[in-house]
């Protein structure tokens, strides 16, 4: 299984084969609260790196998510959309609570996105 990378706006990306499953970091989810709404992006669409791409609502805020990287959504996890889903973003936001899958346009990019251990520094500040 490949190696996560985080982006600094909490969103992390397991990359293989030209494509990127992309979701939010226990950090993220943390903060959040309980997700009660996920509006997922449509298939197909384009987005830049630091694009905003679909939203998540709390019980505290909706907070936009961004794209960690360039590229086309190709799918999305359908299972969110179910009564009851999002709680899979809040019982494992690394693995079954995973967002979209994006069709890497620029997989340089991923040299940019932080290790897990250098986005344990990013969030303790050093």
């Amino acid at each position: 299984m490949a190696e996560l990378k985080y982006s600094r706006d909490h969103q992390w990306v397991r990359a293989a084969d030209g494509r990127a499953v992309v979701g939010i970091s226990e950090f993220a989810r943390s903060e959040l609260g309980e997700i009660s709404f996920v509006e997922l992006p449509p298939l197909g669409r384009r987005c830049a790196q630091g694009e905003a791409v679909c939203a998540l609502d709390s019980l505290k805020s909706t907070s936009e998510i961004y794209a960690p990287l360039t590229g086309r959504v190709v799918a999305v996890n359908e299972r969110l959309r179910e009564e009851g889903g999002c709680a899979r973003i809040d019982s494992d936001p690394l693995g079954e609570g995973w967002l979209f899958v994006l069709e890497l346009e620029r997989p340089a990019e991923l040299a940019g996105l932080l290790s897990a251990e250098e986005y344990e520094r990013f969030l303790a500040g050093g």
